[in-house]
């Protein structure tokens, strides 16, 4: 039981990748930006909860679905796990919508189309 939420964690970026997959959103449309967006985002989110550990604000709750593995005082090995999966599905969050919303765009001429931020987002040429 100590490896539950760790594998959760797991299933749920397995789930987030095959949909980035099947739909192009983020790594699939552009592997080199969606890699360096998602380390940013998970190194200012580490950034975040170590300052919030060091004002005393966050704390590692003791549980028996964790593995008990700490990568620094009270920041738990599940907790990149976890940054990472709220990046990713973030990121595979705002390409859809923004495929959506551009498909639901009108045109001047009275057709459906494309926005341009939105098709570019998508990963398609603008």
């Amino acid at each position: 039981m100590a490896v539950l939420y760790l594998l959760g964690l797991l299933v749920a970026l397995t789930g987030m990748v095959m949909l980035d997959r099947r739909f192009r959103l983020f790594f699939w449309a552009d592997a080199r930006r969606a890699s360096i967006v998602l380390v940013v985002g998970v190194v200012f989110f580490l950034l975040w909860d170590i300052a919030g550990i060091g004002l005393g604000i966050f704390f590692r709750g003791e549980t028996a679905f964790t593995t008990g593995i700490v990568i620094g005082r009270e920041l738990p090995l599940e907790e990149v796990f976890f940054l990472t999966l709220l990046c990713y599905l973030t990121m595979n969050l705002f390409a859809a919508v923004s495929r959506m919303i551009g498909r639901a765009t009108v045109a001047p001429n009275g057709t459906r189309g494309q926005s341009g931020l939105a098709g570019r987002s998508a990963g398609r040429p603008s």
